[in-house]
């Protein structure tokens, strides 16, 4: 075990340095890249509510909108933080990043095998990007006023970055090329 050398691509498991397989390892990737991506919104958002508002603000509107009701939510200005609509909509909050870095490795690990592939999921990180911020204007306008949808989408740029950083470390030897 400590006199072999393992590369960063390999998890080693166990006293005899067994690997894991490599579709447990494209899963495993893929949920701690979604956590990395969860864990920079969250902190982002933590930050810009501790200098702007209260802390766990946005979570609490977003819990609002997604739990209560956006149509019910009033101006919550001078509203109390919710710690339990801000814990409420933390849990689905990482575990859409979770579900979306499972599929993002998975994908990758497709896209080994084909550009278009590749190109595809660029497109579809897009597409996803996008689509968030037009599904809560569409449903749920009212939370959009409460928030900025461009420190909502600089924090999806950052959270994407931040996975596509931890999934490149993780897979060094992938070269994604138009």
């Amino acid at each position: 075990f400590l006199g072999r050398d393992y590369s960063l691509t390999d998890i080693v498991i166990g006293e005899k340095g067994q690997r894991m397989p490599v579709s447990a390892r494209v899963y495993l990737d893929g949920a701690i890249a979604g956590i990395i991506g969860a864990a920079i919104v969250a902190i982002l958002f933590l930050f810009v509510d501790a200098v702007t508002r209260l802390p766990l603000y946005t979570p609490t509107v977003l819990g609002h909108g997604l739990f209560v009701g956006a149509e019910d939510l009033a101006s919550t200005e001078s509203a109390e933080v919710s710690l339990k609509l801000a814990l409420l909509y933390t849990w689905v909050h990482w575990l859409a990043f979770i579900v979306l870095g499972l599929i993002a490795a998975r994908l990758l690990s497709l896209a080994k095998r084909d550009l278009s592939l590749a190109l595809s999921i660029l497109l579809l990180f897009f597409i996803l990007e996008f689509g968030f911020v037009g599904t809560w204007f569409i449903l749920a306008e009212p939370v959009l006023d409460e928030l900025s949808w461009t420190m909502v989408l600089l924090g999806n740029l950052l959270a994407a970055t931040g996975m596509a950083i931890y999934l490149q470390l993780r897979n060094p030897n992938r070269k994604v090329r138009p």
